[in-house]
């Protein structure tokens, strides 16, 4: 049974460890704690009033488990408690580790469900499609069966360092949406760091904040470019895509899927 025992804040503050013996508890007469170096404590509240305490720590928090007082109970018998309760402690301790490593998704696995949390935020399905195609592509490859827990800053670096100076908008997004999927392990506590964040800002070098625009044709012009692509190669319905978007000045993705 775990319970708290009142006397032992007090008795906290001297605590004696070495190794107990049949002898030494039976000379204990001042007040304390007197462990064997591990976790079996004998609580001296005064001569008399001695009892067996162990002192454990289960989920991240310490607990105290008495086991009756002495003589009653003797050195032997509490050492074989103690000991039972550490062997139990660590098989459910082991247990509960083993659940929680089968548990942790691979990256893909974690890519998907992050997609399908954020997709209902995205009005442009295009853009939805893009998220995951760009991750498929680039951090898939490398990352995709590993286990989330088990990805490092190196791995994340050897997605982003060759295409980081050759491609640097597609480089952006790899790393802006890989984070984004470590970021939703790290709030479901499968890891205890994003190592996609600040943390590998050093590694990488910094990006121009602006980015060229696409070289714009003067309005007199257009009329000479609709010409020339008229008598191009291309199909009938692409050249008439194309001079739909002009004279109507809708976006591509309205005249690419007009039914």
């Amino acid at each position: 049974m775990v319970f708290s025992i009142p006397a032992l804040a007090q008795l906290a503050r001297w605590v004696n460890v070495g190794k107990l013996s049949a002898a030494r508890v039976k000379s204990i007469t001042k007040r304390g704690l007197y462990g064997d170096g591990g976790t079996l404590y004998l609580a001296a509240a005064k001569r008399g009033s001695e009892s067996w305490v162990q002192r454990v720590t289960i989920d991240g928090k310490r607990r105290d488990i008495g086991f009756g007082g002495f003589p009653q109970v003797g050195l032997a018998a509490a050492g074989q408690k103690a000991m039972g309760n550490c062997t139990a402690i660590a098989a459910e301790h082991n247990l509960i580790a083993h659940r929680r490593r089968s548990s942790v998704p691979t990256f893909a696995v974690a890519a998907r469900r992050t997609h399908a949390t954020l997709k209902p935020r995205w009005r442009n399905g295009e853009h939805a499609d893009s998220w995951m195609q760009t991750l498929e592509c680039h951090a898939s490859p490398a990352l995709g069966g590993l286990s989330v827990d088990r990805i490092e800053r190196a791995d994340v670096l050897a997605v982003l360092t060759p295409i980081w100076g050759t491609r640097p908008e597609t480089a952006r997004r790899v790393r802006q949406r890989g984070r984004a999927v470590l970021q939703w392990v790290w709030a479901h506590g499968f890891i205890a760091e994003n190592v996609a964040g600040e943390a590998i800002d050093g590694a990488l070098p910094a990006m121009p904040a602006v980015k060229a625009h696409l070289r714009a044709l003067p309005y007199r012009d257009v009329a000479a470019a609709l010409d020339t692509i008229g008598a191009s190669l291309a199909s009938l319905s692409a050249k008439a895509c194309l001079r739909f978007v002009v004279l109507t000045a809708c976006r591509s993705g309205e005249a690419r899927l007009a039914k």
